[in-house]
């Protein structure tokens, strides 16, 4: 079987000098890619986001760009403390077996930062 080696979810902003002070400075994840007109950030492991400046419009309804931490609690203190606006305190879902918080960021997509409860969650 052929294997793949990463996966990149590549979302559209409008200011991408904005869009990196956030996913950079704010979420801390590391750049590994300056292509320009698009930045490619590591999330974990083999996962990344890519964040390209189009004039285009687009639509973020409906996307859920989700982070997965074994500490959400950690993550809403120190996004608070960075003056990150935070849709709702971290908090158990019982139907999805979760415990999250969601937050916008400057493009408006919904970001969410969970944990797995469900035993069944593989890393």
């Amino acid at each position: 079987m052929m294997e793949l080696d990463a996966g990149i979810t590549f979302c559209v902003t409008h200011d991408l000098e904005t869009a990196a002070r956030f996913y950079e400075d704010i979420l801390g994840l590391p750049l590994v890619l300056d292509q320009g007109r698009c930045r490619i950030y590591r999330v974990a492991g083999g996962a990344y986001l890519g964040f390209c400046e189009r004039e285009t419009d687009f639509n973020t309804d409906g996307i859920i760009l989700t982070l997965v931490t074994d500490d959400v609690d950690g993550w809403y203190k120190k996004l608070s403390s960075r003056g990150v606006e935070i849709e709702h305190e971290p908090r158990l879902k019982a139907d999805y077996e979760i415990y999250h918080f969601f937050l916008r960021d400057p493009n408006g997509y919904l970001l969410e930062i969970q944990r797995f409860e469900d035993p069944r969650w593989a890393r």
